[in-house]
């Protein structure tokens, strides 16, 4: 199956979104092809500066969630966390734009580098989550947020089944419907063992919190092994923050290529410690929540898969039996060494 193709501006579109904005003379705009397909972004140079303007994807368009993870943004950016300035509009101030069914947002442009991979910044990386909990620890406003993470969430099995019963003749799929419906069981059995392990902790009984939700490299930017800019607060929620915390280390330690079914099992366990040194060097986790991370690891690798896979029986560019059975690896290979593992966090 191909991918679909990515969203895109009009010309003429990007004529009137630019003029609800005091840029000065525009002097170029340049695709920037990074991030979602279906969120188009291009790269302004005006008078005023450089810029980077996105349009929200159709499924994340929603005004009152957009503007709650405005708030958030500026009101982490004014007391110096690396978050993007946004622009608001000519009119009002506002830094939503929208449009023709359409919402717009325009950023200060931020240079740097995308992540490497190095302890260094992995450490960093770890960092910039904690002070990231730090600083909305008291946030204003929080009854806005969303609710719900990928904790023993019936939203994933659903995703799961419908996967075995939907896209069993799907492309990715064809002559593989037994094993398929095989891989499905398994991994809904992994995903259940992880999740009855968390709730064996006290994890019920800890804080709901501002967490970021989407802490990836994707969404990070480097200098000199330092974070210059987290982006997309999209998806800022109340949860437990150990969901943050877990996620973050599956994916700055996560061991990837080209064809998933030759991804390592393992994750790199130096960035692993590395991610979790850097949090846990401001913001110490107890001990059961230590106790919580690879389980937690393993709910988070099962989660990501299922909604595009649901969705387009890919995820990304890779078939998405190929990742199923790349996941099944992983997640057996994180509740092997789950306790292993838990002994590498500082707590």
């Amino acid at each position: 199956m191909d991918c679909p193709a990515s969203a895109t501006f009009t010309a003429a579109e990007l004529a009137i979104v630019l003029s609800h904005y005091d840029l000065g003379v525009v002097q170029s705009i340049t695709g920037f092809p990074r991030g979602s397909r279906r969120s188009p972004k291009a790269g302004i140079v005006a008078e005023h500066g450089k810029y980077l303007l996105k349009r929200r994807a159709e499924h994340r368009a929603d005004a009152e969630r957009a503007r709650f993870g405005h708030l958030v943004q500026q009101t982490l950016a004014a007391v110096g966390y690396p978050a993007p300035q946004l622009v608001p509009t000519r009119s009002g101030g506002d830094t939503l734009l929208e449009l023709k069914g359409h919402v717009y947002e325009l950023f200060k442009f931020i240079a740097g580098e995308r992540y490497r991979r190095s302890p260094a910044q992995t450490r960093e990386a770890g960092l910039a989550l904690a002070k990231f909990h730090q600083l909305t620890a008291a946030f204003p406003g929080v009854d806005f947020a969303q609710r719900g993470d990928y904790h023993d969430a019936t939203a994933i099995r659903t995703g799961l089944c419908a996967i075995g019963s939907t896209l069993n003749s799907h492309d990715s799929f064809t002559g593989d419907e037994a094993a398929l419906a095989a891989l499905i069981q398994d991994l809904l059995t992994t995903y259940d063992r992880a999740a009855d392990a968390v709730n064996r902790t006290a994890y019920a009984a800890w804080p709901l919190r501002l967490i970021h939700s989407d802490f990836h490299p994707g969404n990070l930017l480097f200098r000199r092994d330092k974070v210059v800019a987290v982006f997309d607060y999209d998806s800022v929620r109340l949860a437990r923050r150990v969901i943050d915390v877990a996620n973050g280390a599956l994916q700055f330690s996560l061991l990837a290529g080209q064809d998933p079914l030759l991804w390592p099992d393992q994750v790199d366990e130096q960035r692993f410690v590395a991610f979790l040194n850097g949090y846990c060097s401001c913001l110490p986790l107890e001990p059961q929540e230590a106790a919580c991370v690879p389980s937690l690891m393993v709910e988070a690798l099962i989660t990501e898969c299922v909604p595009p896979i649901t969705q387009t029986g890919t995820v990304g560019k890779w078939a998405g039996f190929r990742v199923l059975q790349m996941v099944r690896r992983k997640t057996a290979w994180l509740a092997e060494h789950a306790e292993r593992l838990v002994g590498m966090v500082p707590v």
